[in-house]
C-alpha cells in the first residue's frame, strides 16, 4: 500500500487511526492489515491532497463531503477552491522569492565579471524588491 500510493507505512497507520483511512481489515492469523481497492484509491487521493498541503481538518472534511456524495457536491468545491486559493498565494510568494535569487545571482555575477554598471543595476533592481519582499514575508 505504501508504495502504490505514495505514503510511508507511518503515515498510512496515522490516517486510519484518525479516522481518515480505513478501517482496515486485518489478517487474523499475521494482524497484517488487508487494504482493499477503496482503500488505495483513497489513500492516493490523501496523498494528492497531503502534497498539496492540506491540513488533516480539511481532508477530513474532504472525506466527510466525499461520503456524502452529490449532496456535498458544493462544500467540496468551495474547500478545494480554497485550498487552490492558498496555493496560488504560496505561487505568487515563491516567484517573488525567485526573482529575488535571480536579482542577487545577477548582483554577484557583475562582481565576480568586475561589471561596476551591471553591478550598480543589479543592485538598483534588488532594493526595488524589498517592499515586495517585506509584503510577502510579513503577510
Amino acid at each position: 500500500m505504501s508504495r502504490r500510493s505514495g505514503l510511508s507505512e507511518p503515515t498510512l497507520r496515522y490516517y486510519e487511526q484518525v479516522g481518515l483511512l480505513g478501517p482496515v481489515e486485518r489478517d487474523p492469523s499475521s494482524g497484517h492489515r488487508r487494504y482493499r481497492e477503496d482503500d488505495l484509491d483513497t489513500a492516493q487521493v490523501l496523498a494528492c491532497l497531503r502534497a498539496a498541503g492540506m491540513s488533516i481538518d480539511d481532508m477530513r472534511t474532504y472525506q466527510a463531503n466525499r461520503a456524502r456524495g452529490h449532496e456535498a457536491a458544493g462544500e467540496q468545491r468551495d474547500l478545494l477552491l480554497r485550498h487552490a486559493e492558498k496555493i496560488e498565494d504560496r505561487i505568487a510568494a515563491l516567484r517573488v522569492h525567485l526573482e529575488y535569487l535571480h536579482a542577487k545571482a545577477a548582483l554577484w555575477d557583475a562582481r565576480d565579471h568586475g561589471d561596476a554598471v551591471a553591478e550598480d543595476e543589479a543592485n538598483q533592481r534588488v532594493q526595488r524588491m524589498y517592499p515586495r519582499l517585506e509584503e510577502v514575508i510579513l503577510g
